[in-house]
């Protein structure tokens, strides 16, 4: 099995404990995703639940939907091809991005929201060890 091509596909991609639960021997590799979360686990309790998580999905897609009908197919294009561009700016590995260019684009960087307040990066349950983040990301494990 060549899995040249699969490892360059998984490169620019973090393990996440609810992604890739399982290791070589059929057991969670907590070294490289961290300790298994029962949360990542529960189904939604509530209906607006979903809703409330894909909110900025949605929203995005009524912007670009109005922005296509006002301004013609190249606007909404350009917009995505900035948010995509914006998305792929990142800190290290195992430091956590803030994509203030991105909060830029969606004119969310003067707003304070829920994620500003109890999303602290430093109160993370998972912390990863640098050296591993950094050579699993570039594809050396």
């Amino acid at each position: 099995m060549n899995t040249r091509g699969l490892r360059s596909q998984m490169k620019d991609s973090v393990p996440v404990a609810g992604l890739c639960p399982q290791g070589s021997y059929g057991v969670q590799d907590s070294l490289r995703s961290g300790f298994s979360s029962v949360k990542n686990d529960i189904l939604p309790s509530h209906s607006l639940e979903l809703s409330e998580k894909n909110f900025q999905l949605n929203q995005d897609k009524i912007n670009f939907s109005t922005l296509r009908n006002i301004q013609g197919l190249h606007a909404p294009l350009k917009l995505q091809m900035e948010y995509r561009a914006a998305r792929q700016i990142q800190r290290l590995p195992f430091l956590q991005s803030s994509h203030l260019a991105l909060d830029t684009l969606r004119n969310n960087d003067e707003s304070i929201s829920f994620q500003d307040i109890l999303n602290d990066p430093t109160q993370s349950e998972m912390m990863g060890e640098p050296h591993l983040m950094v050579e699993y990301k570039l594809g050396l494990v």
